[in-house]
């Protein structure tokens, strides 16, 4: 079996992200591969933790992935700080005989963004909604590197590593089946408050549940690193619900032109054609632009944002939402099938690391001081005795059933085939037991009793 075959019967997907098939990504040829160990978000311990306990895996699999890419340079990209990991892969660098740079960035948000990592590491700027690739380069999430590892040893993507922050007793690190309950992950970090809402992923692009019905439904997924427990009434979580109409009438008669919006956004630093300010001094009179072009040049650079949240968590003065004004600018941008063209050369502009949003400030912006400087300490593993593993925890079509009720599985055992004719990925057992139902969601597996 051909390394590409070997990724994705394994399932592989981006571990840090929206869940990119790894063998669609994998199939081509890079000057550079990257791996992408900087944590984007603040107080998550995931990365950290893989870089300190597996990097004799991780450096293998470096070696393999840039020997099938063709790579002339293969770079491990992590914060400065993280000393320990740093020395921990050196050590695993210099046991395996490679060539693999440590590249040592700053402290800011957002360092994990592959673009503005691309940027930072090669000095190239990715092409506006382009590819690492563009710039002949592939960039991997550490969790992914891990799990191509384990492909090669025959294993497919059954368990998550995942970090469980916030209003708990002590930050933890979590082994588990895919297709935990999130509420048994909470559980066993001893949570200190009972009335409490998560985010799924980082304070800022996570994935925010504030109902205990919609807590209780959720489970962990190729891509859930972490789980972040804070009061019901934090900032973060009641802002999260202001409506776009309320957001509107805000814009309109509190947006100062400042631009801090712009000069601090990622996109717009490494050259992208970004500009929020513009988008929200326009934003009243959206209802009225009938002309397409007047539309576009109104409205078209939100196509460009890519939702890190600095424009509305950190940089506004006046507490206003352009990333939600640049979300909703897309969906209208996309139901009027208006196409806005993109800038194939950018360059980044010459303040582009003098407007790094410094970590600790934007830890105390948010709220979030008290939890910082927690680090998990050990690891737990969980066995649930039933699991919900979904069929769709990547970009792309569901992967397709391939196995019925009260059939008998394996753990590793192909559950879901990846679809034809696109993007999609397989899905596996992740535990012994039975199929106690499936559909198109997904399926439950029970445990069977010794």
């Amino acid at each position: 079996m051909d390394f590409i075959e070997t990724v994705k019967q394994a399932g592989i997907v981006g571990a840090g992200g929206a869940g990119f098939p790894t063998h669609v990504k994998l199939n081509a040829k890079a000057e550079i591969f990257i791996v992408n160990a900087a944590e984007c978000e603040p107080l998550i311990e995931t990365d950290k933790y893989l870089c300190r306990t597996f990097a004799d895996e991780i450096v293998a699999a470096i070696a393999a992935i840039a020997a099938h890419l063709g790579a002339k340079r293969s770079v491990i990209a992590l914060k400065a700080k993280y000393t320990a990991e740093i020395a921990a892969l050196s050590d695993a660098i210099k046991r395996g005989g490679v060539d693999i740079e440590i590249f040592q960035m700053s402290t800011f948000y957002p360092a994990g963004d592959e673009q503005s990592m691309v940027q930072q590491v090669t000095g190239r700027s990715v092409p506006e909604r382009g590819l690492p690739l563009d710039v002949g380069a592939v960039v991997d999430n550490v969790g992914t590197v891990l799990g191509i590892y384990q492909a090669m040893q025959g294993e497919a993507v059954t368990e998550k590593y995942l970090s469980v922050t916030g209003e708990v007793r002590e930050p933890v690190m979590l082994r588990v089946p895919i297709g935990t309950a999130i509420s048994a992950c909470i559980a066993a970090a001893c949570p200190t408050i009972s009335d409490y809402a998560i985010i799924l992923g980082g304070p800022m692009m996570g994935r925010i549940l504030r109902e205990r019905k919609d807590i209780d439904g959720a489970v962990v997924t190729k891509t859930t690193g972490n789980i972040l427990i804070l009061p019901r009434d934090h900032y973060l979580i009641t802002r999260d619900a202001r409506p776009i109409e309320r957001i509107r009438a805000q814009a309109k008669s509190a947006c100062i032109q400042c631009r801090m919006c712009t000069d601090l956004c990622p996109r717009y630093l490494i050259g992208h054609q970004m500009r929020p300010h513009l988008v929200m001094r326009n934003l009243y009179r959206e209802p009225v632009i009938t002309d397409e072009a007047e539309y576009i040049r109104a409205f078209g650079d939100a196509m460009n944002c890519c939702d890190c949240g600095i424009c509305e968590m950190f940089a506004c003065p006046m507490g206003l939402s352009p990333r939600k004004v640049n979300d909703y600018m897309k969906a209208q941008l996309r139901t009027k099938g208006y196409k806005v063209d993109r800038l194939m050369d950018p360059h980044a502009r010459e303040e582009v690391d003098r407007h790094h949003v410094p970590t600790g400030r934007l830890i105390a912006r948010l709220g979030l001081a008290e939890y910082e400087g927690k680090h998990a300490k050990t690891c737990i593993e969980l066995s649930p005795d039933s699991v919900f593993v979904p069929f769709q925890q990547h970009i792309g079509k569901p992967a397709v059933p391939t196995k019925s009720a009260g059939d008998e599985v394996r753990r590793g055992e192909l559950l879901a085939a990846a679809a034809e004719g696109g993007l999609s990925a397989n899905i596996h057992a992740s535990v012994d037991g039975v199929i106690t139902e499936i559909n198109t969601a997904g399926a439950r597996i029970c445990r069977k009793e010794a």
